[in-house]
């Protein structure tokens, strides 16, 4: 047996956590011979929940737990760890501007950056999920300043199994064998699900997408829009979020950088753009395609960018330019 890893889950009283809590500790995701100190913050208000949450993963009796920790304290939360999976945010509420959703969260994530450059290890690895994450993610790396920004990502990868999940349905074949996907850009609706790059196993074959389908108006039109709407189309009909297939996406994104991608097979991940080689200005916190080596990711590169693809991914990094400047300007006075 290794030594135990300190893995911290913030919102952990919530309902993402809810689903996540268990795959971590049974080892779907730092592997089955991986013990887990299992650190689980939230605010001072929800800890009769996480109390209960606590019982759970006690009752569970997972062997790989060598502890769990439920706190709402900050130094306890980000002392030593290894790894900080950032869920808990502040929600949307009814009428609420998008603008004073990110000037709560810049506050929440100023604070958490600070804590991770006090008490984490050096070496963390830190995965934003709360919204908005990328720039949630960028603000808590810029106060986060000694910690190396590769370190931090924000997930996408939940955008990147609805491309999946949709080519396949449409192709009647399983999303295992859809790969290359890419969402490029923020974690809203302006990202940009691409399959210009994608290949699909048919019959024994790998074809490109756009030649299994032959339906490019479907491609570029329906097929977008409902992966950039289906978080809201999942709220529509649920009344509450994704949680199932968030805290899925989130065990994806945390196992491929502990583990690496497979040969030949790219993921999408919100990460620094500098130095990107498709034109996104830097410092930007941005998805691109990934493969992922030794727990570190390199940007994919020599894909060709057509014209329709071009207009899209300057879309959505205008507009995370302008959450950017929104979210300083908070930063500054926060």
């Amino acid at each position: 047996m290794s030594e135990p890893i300190r893995v911290l889950v913030t919102g952990a009283a919530g309902q993402i956590a809810y689903s996540l809590l268990y795959s971590i500790g049974n080892g779907s995701v730092f592997g089955k011979d991986q013990p887990i100190i299992l650190v689980l913050l939230d605010i001072t208000p929800m800890m009769g929940v996480l109390d209960g949450v606590l019982m759970e993963l006690q009752d569970c009796a997972l062997p790989l737990l060598k502890d769990v920790i439920a706190t709402d304290k900050e130094d306890v939360a980000f002392k030593d760890l290894d790894v900080a999976i950032l869920v808990g945010s502040m929600p949307r509420r009814d009428g609420m501007e998008r603008k004073d959703l990110l000037k709560a969260n810049v506050k929440i994530f100023k604070c958490q950056g600070a804590a991770l450059e006090k008490y984490a290890k050096k070496s963390v690895k830190v995965i934003v999920v709360g919204n908005p994450a990328n720039t949630n993610c960028l603000t808590a790396c810029k106060s986060a300043p000694s910690i190396p920004k590769e370190n931090f990502s924000c997930l996408t990868r939940l955008d990147h199994n609805r491309a999946k999940a949709q080519i396949a349905l449409k192709l009647g074949v399983t999303s295992d064998d859809v790969k290359n996907v890419i969402i490029w850009g923020n974690h809203s609706s302006t990202q940009y699900p691409d399959v210009s790059h994608a290949k699909v196993k048919l019959h024994g074959k790998e074809v490109g997408v756009y030649d299994a389908l032959k339906d490019d108006s479907w491609l570029k039109g329906e097929f977008i829009t409902t992966v950039q709407q289906r978080g809201a189309a999942v709220i529509k009909a649920r009344k509450l979020s994704s949680a199932m297939s968030a805290a899925k996406a989130i065990c994806d994104h945390v196992r491929d950088i502990w583990f690496g991608t497979p040969e030949g097979e790219f993921v999408s991940m919100g990460i620094i753009s500098d130095g990107n080689p498709y034109g996104i200005p830097d410092d930007l916190l941005y998805s691109f395609p990934v493969t992922i080596k030794n727990k570190t990711w390199k940007v994919v590169e020599g894909l060709t960018i057509n014209d329709f693809s071009r207009e899209k991914m300057d879309l959505t990094a205008k507009e995370l330019a302008e959450e950017k400047e929104t979210a300083f300007e908070f930063l500054s006075s926060a």
